[in-house]
């Protein structure tokens, strides 16, 4: 397992569609494990694969620090309500900004061994499902941010 580095706004491997993963094999087994080990040590709640510059539709999640979550060719099949919070991005260092997610959120994805579930998340959860599986999609949340970006430091600071 190692640590991989993260790719930051700008590099195009950010703007590219990922490809479904179709089978499981060991070098895919070493990514998964190596994007849960880069999350952690980045401090972040979630990552994709093309952030650590690799275009498979695979991402890992945990927003509680001890319930990690893995979602291969996540698809999501609902989403309802709102929320409207500050979100960042592992890829976008050192800012975060206002946008607005769903709050509840219903994804299909298949797990390490490719069997299919279902998922469903609320809050920070679903802000999380739908932040990684836009990345798959070649997309930042910046994209969406009202008012624009503003350094982390002054945002914990407003939260004082």
């Amino acid at each position: 397992m190692a640590i991989r580095n993260v790719r930051e706004m700008g590099d195009p491997v950010l703007n590219k569609i990922c490809k479904e993963v179709k089978e499981m094999t060991p070098r895919t087994r070493e990514l998964i494990d190596d994007m849960f080990d880069t999350m952690y040590e980045e401090g972040g709640v979630g990552l994709a694969a093309n952030q650590v510059g690799i275009l498979k539709r695979i991402v890992v999640i945990d927003v509680t620090g001890e319930d990690p979550v893995l979602l291969i060719n996540p698809e999501i099949l609902e989403t309802s309500g709102e929320q409207v919070g500050n979100e960042g991005c592992l890829s976008v260092p050192g800012k975060a900004g206002v946008v607005r997610r769903p709050n509840y959120v219903k994804v299909k994805a298949c797990d390490r061994e490719l069997n299919t579930f279902e998922l469903e998340g609320t809050e920070l959860l679903a802000r999380a499902i739908c932040h990684e599986v836009e990345h798959l999609e070649g997309h930042l949340y910046v994209e969406k941010v009202e008012g624009g970006l503003k350094d982390v430091e002054d945002i914990e600071e407003e939260e004082e």
